[in-house]
């Protein structure tokens, strides 16, 4: 995995080019997989950029409707799933909320969470000598994993300072 971003923003980073770069890299992996970026996907992926923070389905639908009628739940929720699925949004279980991802990356990649309790951003990095370990250990036991999420809690360095 070749990580595209730094793991937490700078703060006052240029944001604009941070969304475009994501935007672009969205537009790629569609075109590669030739799977359709449609106006609501786009739509919706953009909410999920207005920050590195992760938003609720219906924070998404609050983000849409300040300057577009305000869409159905069911289709942010169709978005959501066709972004998730080409690895472009992370869903955090334990907030149950949902992160754009413009890291270059599949969507079975292993990705651990930080999640700044302090600032409320998320920084994702890879870990896939940590899904090794769990696999194996939950193997020994007899045990099939299907799945495994990754998710740090503590403080980001910028709110360290």
């Amino acid at each position: 995995m070749r990580i595209a971003k730094p793991t937490f923003p700078a703060p006052g980073h240029d944001h604009g080019r941070c969304t475009a770069d994501a935007l672009q890299h969205a537009e790629r992996v569609c075109a590669g997989r030739r799977r359709k970026f449609t106006p609501i996907r786009r739509q919706v992926l953009e909410a999920l950029l207005s920050s590195h923070r992760p938003l609720g389905a219906y924070e998404v639908i609050e983000e849409l409707a300040k300057t577009k009628p305000r869409p159905a739940p069911i289709t942010v929720y169709r978005a959501l799933d066709f972004l998730i699925e080409n690895g472009l949004v992370h869903r955090i279980e334990s907030r149950n909320a949902f992160l754009a991802c413009a890291h270059d990356h599949d969507e079975a990649a292993m990705v651990a969470f930080l999640i700044c309790e302090r600032c409320g951003l998320v920084g994702e990095v890879p870990a896939a000598p940590v899904a090794q370990s769990l696999t194996a250990s939950a193997r020994a036991s007899g045990f099939a994993p299907k799945m495994s999420i990754v998710e740090i809690t503590g403080i980001c360095a910028h709110c360290q300072n």
